[in-house]
């Protein structure tokens, strides 16, 4: 067996369909996307060739992009936070609890399979101010103003909450993949430091956490790849808004493209979205080996 998938022909077999169903869909998409996006063009009838027109408009007038790309950063560095540290303690958290560990991995998992429009309905309904949801409901014992505070339709605090909905939602993922991590650092070691001396704290912080460093760096990517694409939560909570509070790039390429029927503007910003994440990926990488290295 490891002599056959040791061949590079066996390797490519395995590959070949992932490849092909990836450049059909994706890579493909990329280069259709980046063909309209030199045209002025509504979708259907004539296209009218612009050359970089779209991109000098998009790079140099609209200030909505500009405010857009700051929405998303925010928008990741919350999901980063939440999802990748988040993840990392309730993670360590079940590490240490010795019962009734399965019931509560469950319970954490749970939003990961519930579908996104589901979600969001949830959410809305505990955000809500008519009827008055739980949230402030509760938050009301506290300071009785917060009983009518608005979440979804406030333009300070929408995008934050669009941000909190999405991690909640894949918290418990990245919490399964730190947990199996963690059960897989050698007894060992631990045994080793709480002999020299170290306390838990200790232990997780200079054992354990640096052990599963590959996996926390790995994590960093999907989170920061997933978010700087996020679409659906902003869409289907705020639709962006209000105003254009929590637009995010994905959300603006949307309405580009397929409410104002500018196809070729919106292809130009769907690229630029590429063009985006591809830099702050490689960034990423060479910043993250770089500190390997040290």
């Amino acid at each position: 067996m490891q002599k056959a998938f040791g061949k590079k022909s066996v390797i490519f077999m395995f590959l070949f369909p992932a490849l092909l169903i990836y450049t059909a869909f994706v890579i493909v998409s990329i280069v259709w996307a980046g063909y309209y996006s030199f045209f002025d063009w509504s979708g259907v009838g004539e296209k009218i060739y612009v050359g970089f027109k779209n991109y000098a408009e998009l790079l140099t007038q609209d200030t909505v992009f500009r405010s857009t790309i700051w929405h998303t950063i925010i928008y990741t560095i919350i999901n980063v936070a939440i999802q990748v540290f988040g993840g990392l303690l309730f993670a360590i958290l079940l590490s240490r609890i010795k019962k009734g560990r399965v019931t509560l991995q469950t319970l954490y998992y749970i939003p990961v399979v519930i579908s996104s429009v589901a979600i969001c309905q949830i959410f809305t309904k505990l955000f809500s101010v008519t009827p008055i949801g739980i949230v402030n409901q509760i938050l009301s014992f506290v300071n009785p103003s917060f009983k009518f505070m608005e979440w979804i339709s406030n333009p300070q605090v929408s995008l934050y909450v669009a941000a909190f909905v999405e991690a909640y939602k894949y918290l418990g993922l990245y919490m399964v993949i730190f947990y199996a991590a963690l059960i897989g650092v050698p007894d060992e070691l631990g045994e080793a430091a709480l002999i020299d001396g170290a306390a838990v704290w200790q232990e997780y912080l200079y054992v354990k956490i640096p052990y599963i460093k590959p996996v926390i760096i790995a994590n960093c990517l999907l989170v920061l790849n997933g978010s700087l694409r996020s679409f659906e939560f902003s869409y289907l909570l705020t639709h962006g808004g209000p105003g254009n509070a929590s637009e995010l790039m994905t959300t603006y390429m949307y309405k580009q493209a397929f409410s104002s029927m500018k196809y070729g503007y919106g292809s130009a910003v769907a690229i630029m979205i590429v063009i985006i994440c591809m830099v702050v990926g490689l960034l990423f990488r060479k910043f993250s080996e770089q500190g390997e290295d040290e």
